[in-house]
């Protein structure tokens, strides 16, 4: 039982990535990335967080996946796992295309990256000892996310990387942080 919602998301990635491929013959691969505008595309908010742009690129997310799903996964349930997935993902994206399309040329999103800095960032500060931290600190809600903007921006250095969605990995890694600050995905 350990696993088995990772596992489950790890899947959909999977399926979604033979489809890619699937229609990627026919040239149509690019059905799944998340650009703008969004509204001429709605449904890859979903698909682009499941779709990859290469195996190898598939095969990192997994591995960090693996990493950090299991240990939400047993404070959660099924549902609030995959919607937290869905949610952060598809945010983490929209962020990249949007912001990232201020600062360059606008360019295509793929990858459950985003979701998994958020996964990594919900165990970072939903756990008992930053709950412990947090009290003694009582630090303001403002100073919070203060801090958990700079924390994200420190995660997300350790990504970088030409090519690398760094806006969604922030993104990703601030919504995990908020997310476990209040709890939002434990089940108790």
């Amino acid at each position: 039982h350990a696993m088995r919602v990772t596992l489950e998301t790890l899947g959909v990635a999977l399926l979604v990535g033979a489809a890619q491929a699937l229609l990627g013959v026919v040239g149509l691969a690019g059905l799944f990335a998340l650009s703008t505008p969004v509204a001429v595309a709605p449904w890859t908010l979903v698909t682009s967080v499941y779709a990859h742009g290469s195996v190898g690129h598939l095969l990192a997310n997994a591995l960090a996946l693996l990493l950090v799903g299991p240990l939400v996964e047993r404070r959660t349930t099924r549902p609030r796992f995959h919607a937290f997935v869905v949610t952060t993902g598809a945010l983490a994206g929209l962020a990249q295309v949007t912001i990232g399309g201020l600062l360059g040329p606008p360019a295509a999103v793929l990858g459950i990256s985003g979701a998994v800095f958020a996964l990594g960032g919900y165990l970072l500060a939903g756990n008992v000892v930053s709950e412990t931290l947090f009290d003694r600190l009582r630090l303001p809600p403002r100073a919070q996310l203060v801090l958990f903007g700079l924390v994200a921006v420190v995660l997300t250095a350790t990504t970088a990387a030409p090519g690398v969605a760094l806006i969604a990995h922030a993104t990703g890694a601030f919504c995990g942080l908020v997310a476990g600050r209040v709890g939002l995905l434990d089940a108790r």
